[in-house]
């Protein structure tokens, strides 16, 4: 019969315990048989005494050998039953030559077969106790004087003895057979868990591992070679998780604490783990620190990825605003402690929105991850680089010196400035700097005010004319003061009707006739007086007030034609020019508003010039050519003033629906024979014969002028030299012929 293989190390330990109990029991009867022969054998038998000692002594040192070991061993179980057997044998041999051996035989036996009992199962004891049984009947026909009463009660006692030790070990059997099914189940239930289990004393020797942690770590290594948590530990969490393993173990019993850190794989790769541990060095049954081991590595990936979309930026992987506010307040307490100077930059770029209206929105997104990746070279690791929104980007920079952040702003320009290819065409970016430095020796430094100053500083960049920087100046206070200023009084004069319209002839060169008139707005300020139009039209625009004002304008010039036409013969075939900004086409009714002007006033369409600057072309270009073909169908005709100063284009012109060009009046200005104002001109006419553009020129202020543009061809001429602006009555007064046109004054 071959007995189940150990279990466990629990079982392992049973085993050599009880051996060595039965050793110990076995050196007890092998004494007493010594101590036997000694004093009660005839004197020549005596010397048995000695071998006996001698076995006690050897069963004695057999207790110390590594018995743990030894039951491991392949049939080492089975075979130290003849240990058992031989043990009986001996007692048999020794009752035989001792005259009363009946009577030492029963308890000598006993303790054999009880000794089997806890160790082996029901039927090998039963089978010792048959041996013991069937030696002790083998010995009654030895012994003189045999009492069959006496001799039948010892049989009975003896088999009472191996039935009680065969029920003993079954249930023995059956108990183990319990708490290792107990235990396979618990085994079973951490092998399925998603936590490893660890229990470790203070000194972080791990006592236990749950199976759970072969799949959590990939391996049983090194738990089973090195034996320490310190050997799985990532070098940088060492220090802390000792320190915690120490506190955790000066807790109260029971107390749980939890700490995050790094473990080692199977793969060499790092786990993180999130650790709860709980004190039991104070349990009786445990005396460990167990350590609950869960695997965050998705968890903690899935915050990465959450703080990386919370505080950076998606398309160019910068800073966003959140993480900029967060390291700009954090820079300001920093320079609050130790004096250091904080130097911010908004960067924003130029004419932005025209790449997103005329490449499309994708290649927007493209210049601004080139424009993200340039400003990245010029920035150190300490410093923090963030896209704010849109096309506005800032730089946060510590420890340098106005002159520093300066120079740097002159090299982000330098940078961006280089062409970018999109869309099969080379794009030159250009951006306005504002810096703004906050130093130690003016106080703490204010998050809100430098953001502020910064911000004064890049406006004051593109007002005066962009692919610059400025530097933050007191006095831009007072600028950003005069403009809401201004911006208020605006809202004001509109609600109010505050403006009025002065009129410009525009004549007929050949002849000097006057053909037509352009409407010109001026501000009658209630404390500063008439105020020309560059004061308050830059204003207007960014505050959107250009629309409700232009749609004044035009309405006023329209019946002021309409009036001129019914009252006087000369102006029945006049037209009036009205002068339309960027921001006014960006007016979805534009054309409505254009089409009731004329309704209510009673004109021609025809008789109304609507006029556009060659930006106006490039902004928002299919926008523009929507409006413009809707004018076009309304019969209303188009001029594009101040043309060639801009960014002027054939294919523009081919493109749009334009009737009239008006030439720049820096080229009139300068236009004297053989002069390259005067080839400019003679060009931009040649431009407007070839394409069927009736031509006007700006500017004319001295006969001379008035007479090289008659000999290149222009068709029609503005200016001093004809009539400045004037009052409707006046202008009405002209075209009756009660005054010449030199008496007309600009009342502006």
């Amino acid at each position: 019969m071959k007995l189940k293989p150990l279990a466990d190390d629990y079982d392992v330990e049973f085993w050599a315990r009880q051996i060595r109990i039965c050793a110990w029991v076995a050196v007890g009867i092998t004494l007493l048989a010594a101590m036997r022969m000694a004093v009660a054998w005839e004197p020549g038998m005596r010397w048995w005494a000695v071998p006996m000692g001698f076995a006690a002594l050897v069963q004695a040192a057999a207790t110390r050998l590594p018995w743990s070991r030894i039951v491991r061993l392949r049939h080492a179980r089975e075979a130290l039953l003849t240990w058992f057997l031989a043990e009986l044998v001996v007692i048999f041999g020794f009752e035989i030559v001792d005259n009363t051996g009946r009577i030492r035989y029963i308890p000598a036996v006993m303790l054999v077969v009880t000794a089997a009992a806890a160790l082996y199962p029901p039927r090998w004891v039963i089978g010792v106790g048959v041996v013991a049984l069937a030696g002790f009947f083998a010995l009654v026909p030895t012994q003189s004087g045999v009492d069959v009463s006496f001799t039948a009660g010892m049989a009975a006692m003896l088999a009472c003895v191996v039935g009680l030790c065969a029920l003993t070990a079954a249930s023995r059997s059956r108990l183990d057979e319990r708490r290792r099914a107990a235990e396979r189940r618990v085994e079973l239930l951490l092998e399925n868990s998603s936590d490893a289990l660890l229990a470790i004393d203070p000194a972080g020797r791990l006592r236990y591992v749950s199976p759970s942690a072969r799949t959590l770590f990939g391996h049983d290594q090194p738990w089973s070679t090195d034996g320490n948590l310190g050997a799985l530990v990532h070098p940088d969490d060492l220090v802390l998780s000792r320190e915690w393993l120490t506190a955790l173990a000066a807790t109260p019993v029971g107390r749980t604490s939890r700490i995050e850190a790094r473990l080692r794989c199977a793969d060499e790769a790092w786990l993180y783990a999130d650790i709860i541990g709980t004190n039991r060095l104070q349990d009786p049954d445990l005396g460990a620190l167990v350590l609950s081991i869960r695997d965050i590595g998705a968890r903690r990936s899935l915050e990465e990825e959450l703080t990386r979309q919370a505080f950076r930026d998606s398309l160019t992987g910068l800073a966003n605003r959140a993480l900029f506010r967060d390291r700009l307040e954090h820079a300001a307490a920093r320079a609050r402690r130790g004096g250091e100077h904080v130097t911010l930059l908004l960067i924003d770029l130029d004419n932005f929105k025209m790449v997103n209206d005329t490449l499309g929105h994708s290649a927007g997104d493209e210049l601004l991850v080139t424009v993200a990746e340039r400003l990245r070279t010029q920035v150190r690791p300490s410093d923090t680089l963030a896209r704010l929104g849109g096309d506005e980007f800032a730089l946060l920079v510590e420890g340098v010196a106005e002159r520093e952040a300066v120079d740097l702003a002159e090299r982000i320009l330098d940078t961006v400035r280089a062409p970018v290819p999109l869309a099969g065409r080379d794009i030159v970016c250009t951006m306005s700097v504002g810096v703004a430095t906050a130093d130690p020796g003016d106080g703490p430094a204010d998050t809100d005010e430098l953001l502020r100053n910064a911000d004064l500083a890049m406006y004051a960049s593109k007002r005066n004319g962009r692919d610059r920087y400025a530097v933050f100046d007191p006095a831009m206070y007072a600028d950003v003061l005069r403009e809401a200023r201004v911006r208020s009084e605006l809202e004001r004069a509109v609600a109010e009707e505050q403006f009025f319209v002065l009129y410009q002839p525009i004549v007929d060169m050949p002849s000097g006739r006057p053909t037509g008139v352009e409407a010109l707005v001026r501000w009658r300020h209630p404390t500063d007086g008439v105020l020309g139009p560059d004061t308050f039209i830059p204003y207007a625009e960014e505050s959107g007030l250009i629309v409700p004002l232009g749609r004044w304008v035009l309405q006023q010039a329209c019946d002021q034609l309409a009036r001129w036409r019914r009252d006087l013969p000369a102006a029945r075939q006049m037209h009036v020019s009205v002068n339309l900004s960027a921001r006014q086409f960006q007016n979805p009714h534009l054309v409505d508003e254009v089409a009731e002007a004329v309704t209510r006033s009673g004109i021609e369409p025809s008789g109304l010039v609507l006029e556009i600057t060659e930006t106006t072309l490039l902004h928002d270009s299919e926008a523009v050519l929507e409006a413009l073909n809707g004018l076009r169908r309304l019969g209303v005709r188009v001029a594009v003033d101040d043309f060639g100063s801009g960014y002027s284009s054939l294919g523009y012109l081919r493109r749009f629906p334009v009737d009239i060009l008006k030439i720049d009046r820096s080229f009139v200005q300068g236009d004297q024979a053989g002069t390259e104002s005067a080839t400019l001109t003679e060009a931009v006419i040649g431009i407007g014969r070839a394409l069927r553009l009736q031509t006007v020129a700006e500017g004319v202020e001295t006969s001379a002028q008035w007479t090289t543009l008659r000999e290149l061809g222009c068709d029609l001429g503005q200016g001093f030299y004809f009539a400045r602006p004037s009052e409707a009555e006046a202008i009405g007064r002209l075209l009756a012929g009660d005054l010449p046109s030199v008496a007309l004054v600009d009342a502006g």
